[in-house]
């Protein structure tokens, strides 16, 4: 009981250190598995002990004989299952031809050339060389958002990473899966005829049994079937029964199974997808937390010391300073991206929790079955997954300095709110050069925007998860445009450092509007306008104009009509090199020269 309750205390700890320090969890929790188990051992009990033993060794230990591979089976179906629902059909359409060779061509480079690499440097088999690739093909965005969540990059860079991460998941894991039933199904005969029916028979009942209950818990909860309450608790119930079953048809088929069943349930019609992804991510963090402190520890010295010596270090390096690059060149050759550009994604590839994870069931598994070199799998991939991750973690901001893709200025607007007006205010920003992101909980606004060619996410200000968006990077001014003072208040107040840095902005309240002698700082445009004078102008007037500045003077003149008159509303200033700043209601002192321009909305000044 101590040793169970001490792991969950241990890893939502590391998960809190991660949070604080802006860290990938995977490695204080990989850590913390090796304190407590093969450290611990040697180094820190009389008895040769470990603190923490997963496998019951007759004496102590959590998991008898098989429990702890089922257990780690189990988990892994629901991290991969997640997995799976964040795979959209359409966003892989829609990706531009660098993420889409990255997951494709790129994976297939890392896959041949990290497998030829351990088979010469390390010279185990041919199959496991390539099931040892197939687990560092995937990297991961919870391991790639903390690393460059706080480096303003552009947005090029952020997406092509970020894109890469979350579509190469599932898929490595799905090649490594494949890798493993092909080797499950040979065993020491080789790729024989009844290999080839088995590894047949995987493919047929893990793709099966995923679509066919997808679409039955699809349809289930679409019709109403199932109560709000019991939602999350029978999703789950049904990724583990579909693990199962697939699993008792044709063994090794069931992460294909979770696989498959996830990526149905994201592309597909779910009302209530958003509240099971969420759920999901909820127990992965918990399962997480659990399954990497119990897996390290696991591990015993003379695994560790398997990986002390130079081949070790020789096969680390060529992956990251070799086939990482080649992969990366290869894939953007046509691209606009430039070689700094190029070479920062190259630096930034570290493996993470679905490689560390996976790694450890099939290692243990084939070690279990005898299978020679098998003992090299779950160290070799650790040992990748922990160097890379200390690797981007540690350089990865003084690299992009170094290389000249760390942006100094970060002219990037957030618009928080994405009703009528913010769109028309969004749409002109953008058709000049500048990076705008709209956020709505309105999914209407949303997909309107999105309609527009603009960049909207559908989210709710108060979730976490907007911190991590690692896509806001160049975000440098905020602006709350909703109809709700309470929302634009929390926005400027909780988010202006991260993304205010150049501006902070919110509409005023009508009670403000009432004081022009005493405007907050941060009001948006002027004192005598709030989100209902701005919607009604922008139905009767949904156009935005510019019109030349002669000097300060005429710059306050029409400043002074915009005050008095109801269908005219001032948004920004346009310098003479395009450079657009807010207008505060606040500000006295914004610089006007000849040849500016007042950028407003509503109907145009007369001439």
């Amino acid at each position: 009981m101590l040793e169970l309750a001490g792991i969950i205390i241990l890893g939502i700890l590391a998960q809190w250190f991660a949070w604080k320090f802006k860290i990938p969890a995977i490695l204080p929790l990989i850590l913390i598995g090796l304190f407590v188990g093969p450290i611990a051992a040697e180094y820190l009990s009389d008895d040769g002990q470990k603190w923490i033993e997963p496998v019951w060794n007759g004496e102590k230990g959590l998991f008898p004989g098989e429990g702890l591979y089922y257990f780690v089976s189990l988990a892994i179906s629901v991290i991969l299952f997640e997995g799976g629902l964040t795979l959209k059909r359409a966003e892989i359409k829609s990706l531009g031809p660098v993420i889409t060779k990255l997951i494709t061509v790129g994976s297939a480079i890392t896959f041949f050339g990290a497998g030829v690499l351990a088979h010469f440097v390390f010279h185990l088999n041919w199959e496991l060389s390539f099931l040892f690739s197939a687990l560092v093909i995937v990297t991961g965005p919870t391991v790639i958002t903390p690393i460059l969540r706080n480096i303003p990059l552009k947005k090029d860079i952020s997406t092509v990473l970020k894109w890469e991460g979350i579509l190469i998941d599932p898929i490595g894991a799905l090649v490594a899966v494949l890798v493993f039933e092909f080797i499950s199904v040979g065993g020491e005969g080789g790729f024989t005829k009844t290999a080839l029916i088995e590894f047949g028979k995987i493919l047929l009942f893990g793709t099966t049994f995923g679509f066919t209950f997808a679409h039955a818990l699809a349809f289930v909860i679409n019709k109403k079937l199932i109560p709000h309450y019991l939602l999350n608790v029978v999703s789950l119930s049904t990724v583990l029964l579909v693990f199962v079953e697939s699993e008792i048809f044709a063994h090794e088929s069931g992460l294909l199974a979770v696989v498959v069943m996830g990526m149905v349930l994201g592309n597909g019609k779910l009302e209530n997808i958003k509240e099971i992804l969420y759920f999901k991510e909820s127990l992965s963090v918990l399962l997480i937390s659990i399954l990497f402190i119990l897996l390290a520890a696991n591990m015993n010295m003379e695994d560790l010391l398997l990986l002390y010596n130079w081949n070790t270090v020789i096969l680390f390096a060529a992956i990251v300073f070799i086939i990482r690059p080649l992969a990366v060149f290869i894939c953007t050759t046509q691209s606009t991206l430039k070689i700094n550009d190029k070479l920062f994604i190259s630096w930034v590839g570290p493996r993470g929790i679905v490689a560390a994870g996976i790694a450890s069931l099939f290692g243990g598994k084939l070690a279990n079955q005898g299978v020679p070199g098998a003992e090299y799998i779950t160290p070799l991939v650790f040992m990748v997954v922990l160097g890379t991750v200390l690797l981007n973690a540690t350089t990865a901001r003084y690299f992009a300095k170094w290389i000249g893709v760390f942006l100094k200025h970060s002219y990037g607007v957030l618009i928080v709110g994405a009703s009528p007006v913010a769109r028309i205010i969004a749409k002109y920003l953008v058709d000049n050069n500048r990076h705008v992101v709209l956020i709505d909980s309105n999914q209407y606004n949303v997909k309107e925007a999105q309609d527009m060619g603009l960049e909207a996410i559908n989210t709710d200000i108060y979730s976490v998860k907007l911190e991590d968006n690692i896509e806001l990077n160049d975000v440098g001014f905020l602006m709350a445009l909703t109809g709700s003072a309470d929302i634009n208040n929390y926005a400027i107040n909780k988010f202006s450092e991260q993304f205010g840095e150049n501006g902070s902005f919110r509409l005023l309240t009508a009670d403000e509007m009432s004081k022009p002698d005493s405007t907050p700082k941060e009001g948006l445009f002027s004192h005598t306008d709030d989100f209902n004078s701005l919607t009604e102008v922008a139905l009767k007037y949904p156009v935005i104009h510019e019109i030349e500045l002669k000097d300060r003077k005429h710059y306050e003149a029409l400043i002074e009509i915009t005050n008095n008159d109801e269908d005219i509303i001032p948004l920004l200033v346009k310098d003479n090199k395009g450079i657009l700043e807010i207008i505060s209601s606040y500000s006295k002192s914004m610089k006007i020269e000849k040849g500016f321009q007042l950028v407003y909305l509503g109907k145009p000044f007369d001439d």
